[in-house]
């Protein structure tokens, strides 16, 4: 009886691992596309300026402020944040950022929002241009 009882239980037991050894067909999952924006504006002095971009997919964020005029090396405060619907709340800030400055962050899917200001440094108004690269 206990040989019945052994052999059963290795027959089942066989069975089982006969039947997991099977792995299901996975899906192919899409590559995620980048998405480039570009932003352009005029700051006034003390002013500010957002623009608002929306994310589909998680992945990381780049904000590169490309150019300013007339004066390229003029210094403003470069903002990345989430938008809440009204207003642009801070995830990073450079209050140093110039021509050719990159913010890296990561983005989760929603909406996100670039601000340039002036914190007193600049002598007029200035137009800029920022590239924001997300998924």
């Amino acid at each position: 009886m206990f040989r019945l009882i052994s052999a059963l239980v290795l027959i089942l037991a066989c069975g089982v691992t006969a039947g997991c050894g099977d792995d299901p067909v996975a899906a192919p999952v899409e590559a995620p596309v980048s998405v480039e924006e570009t932003f352009t504006g005029t700051v006034n002095i003390l002013g500010a300026s957002s623009h608002i971009f929306f994310t589909e997919r998680a992945g990381q964020a780049v904000v590169t402020l490309e150019s300013l005029a007339p004066d390229s090396a003029a210094v403003v405060s470069l903002i990345f944040g989430t938008w809440n619907g009204s207003y642009c709340s801070v995830v990073f800030v450079k209050d140093d950022a110039t021509t050719g400055t990159n913010m890296i962050g990561t983005a989760s899917t929603g909406s996100f929002c670039v601000r340039v200001a002036d914190i007193g440094r600049l002598t007029e108004a200035t137009t800029y241009t920022i590239k924001v690269t997300h998924f």
